[in-house]
C-alpha cells in the first residue's frame, strides 16, 4: 500500500471542518477517509502553529531553518579554528 500525500489546501480544509464548522473528527474522518490520529495531528499543528502548519514538500519551519544554518555555521568556525590552532602550532615552532 502507497503511503497517501495531502496537499496543504486539503490539510487546512480538513481541520476547519472541525474547528470551525463543529463538524465531529469522526464524522470528519469517515467523510474525507481518515484516521482520527491523523486528522488530530493535523489539529496540533495547526494549533502549535498557525501560519507555518503543513510546509510542504522541501520547505522547512522556520526552527528548523535556522537549526540548519547554525549548524552550517558552527561547522565553519570549527574549520577555522582548527586552522589557526595549527598555524600556532607551526609559527611556535618556527620561532623556537
Amino acid at each position: 500500500m502507497t503511503r497517501r500525500k495531502f496537499s496543504r489546501e486539503f490539510k487546512i480544509e480538513a481541520v476547519k471542518l472541525v474547528t470551525e464548522r463543529g463538524v465531529a473528527v469522526a464524522q470528519a474522518c469517515r467523510d474525507l477517509d481518515l484516521a482520527e490520529s491523523v486528522l488530530r495531528r493535523w489539529m496540533r499543528e495547526a494549533a502549535a502553529t498557525p501560519t507555518t502548519a503543513f510546509p510542504g514538500n522541501g520547505q522547512q519551519r522556520a526552527e528548523l531553518a535556522e537549526i540548519a544554518a547554525l549548524k552550517k555555521e558552527v561547522a565553519r568556525l570549527r574549520a577555522e579554528r582548527d586552522i589557526l590552532k595549527k598555524a600556532a602550532a607551526f609559527f611556535a615552532r618556527e620561532a623556537t
